[in-house]
Order: structure tokens, then sequence, then C-alpha cells
């Protein structure tokens, strides 16, 4: 499985350690597609968008055709053989700030809906942050369109994975009252992928 490589400061990119247990889930999600839009949550900085990236190529590898959207940062990335929904992609990144946020978020959900249309065997959409663009009040609708996406899709498919990390505890609230999504705590990386972590990078120990 291909390690993807993590920014943390100018000049310095890891590679992403450990995630026992939360790569194996990603594997499972391939196998079996999820039933439901599964929303991660956790504390900022516990590793939720790193788990993101690293689930973008097990997926892909899986032969998914997968859409990783942070419509926070404007960025994504696209595994797929369909150019257009790249191409708008891309359009919607370049957008001034303001516009591009909502633009992406939106995309989110509409390259979701081409891929389907066009019969792709697999598809998956991982959107990180996109509550704090949309705004709380508008969470429920948005995992309850995946939801539709999965259950009710424009044509039969293989397999889909829907997942959405957030780090807003209101919207995890919020997504609770309803039975739209299965959510899932996230944390950072254990003690022993620390110690992993801490000797790939030479980083004394000093505890």
């Amino acid at each position: 499985m291909k390690r993807v490589k993590l920014s943390f400061a100018k000049g310095l990119e890891v590679e992403f350690a450990d995630g026992g247990r939360a790569i194996k889930q990603v594997e499972e999600f391939a196998e079996k597609g999820t039933r439901y839009p599964v929303v991660v949550f956790g504390p900022e900085g516990c590793g939720k968008s790193s788990w993101l990236k690293q689930a973008v190529e097990v997926l892909r590898e899986a032969g998914y055709d997968t859409i990783y959207i942070d419509p926070l940062h404007k960025e994504f990335t696209a595994y797929t053989e369909v150019k257009d929904v790249v191409r708008r992609l891309a359009e919607a990144a370049s957008e001034v700030i303001g516009v591009a946020e909502v633009k992406l978020a939106t995309l989110a959900i509409d390259a979701v809906k081409e891929l389907l249309n066009m019969r792709r065997g697999r598809v998956a959409i991982l959107v990180d942050e996109v509550f704090q663009i949309i705004g709380i009040e508008k969470a429920g609708i948005y995992v309850k369109t995946l939801l539709n996406l999965i259950e009710y899709p424009p044509k039969s498919y293989e397999g889909m994975v829907a997942i959405v990390a957030t780090s807003e505890g209101m919207t995890r609230r919020e997504i609770g009252r309803h039975r739209w999504a299965s959510l899932r705590p996230i944390w950072n990386m254990s003690r022993r992928g620390l110690k992993s972590f801490m000797i790939r990078y030479q980083i004394p120990n000093r505890s």
C-alpha cells in the first residue's frame, strides 16, 4: 500500500505512520462499502485529515473511483478517468476565497452523482471539514443527501464508500439526532505507532 507524504512544516514531509485499526477499517469499507455515510469526529490535530488522505490510497488500490475534497483549504484529489469531474474540481478550487470552498463542498455530491450515472463500478467520496463551510444547520441535510445516493443511486453500483470528517462537536450532535450516518471517533496514533514514527525520523525520546 502506498504511504502518503504529509507536509508538517516548510521543507518537512513525513510518510503516514501507523493507523492500525483505522486503516483496517478502511479496508473493510473497501470490501463491503458503507451502509450509511461514515462521519468521523475528533479534536483538531488528532489525525483525521492524514487518515483520510491515506484512506484515498487504500480505496484507489481497491479499484474505487476516489474523490477527496478539503473545501476549507481548497484542496482535492481525484482518482478517476472521468476528465470532466477532475476539470470541474480544478476550476472550483481556483475560484476566489469564499466561493471556492462552497463550490467544492457542492461538487463533492455532484461528482458522486456523475460517476454513478456513468455506471462506475466502485465510487468513494471523502470530504474533510465540510461542515465548517456549509454551516452546522445544513450538516444533517448534507449527510442525508449522501445517504440517499447510497440507498437510491441513479444507477446500480458495485460498491460505494462515503466518509466525512469533522471536529465540530455541535455538528456531531446535530447529525446524531437522526439515523442518517454512522458516527465514529478517531484519536491520535497508538504508542507503538508513535515509537515507530520517532525511530523512522530519528526524533529523540525525551520522556
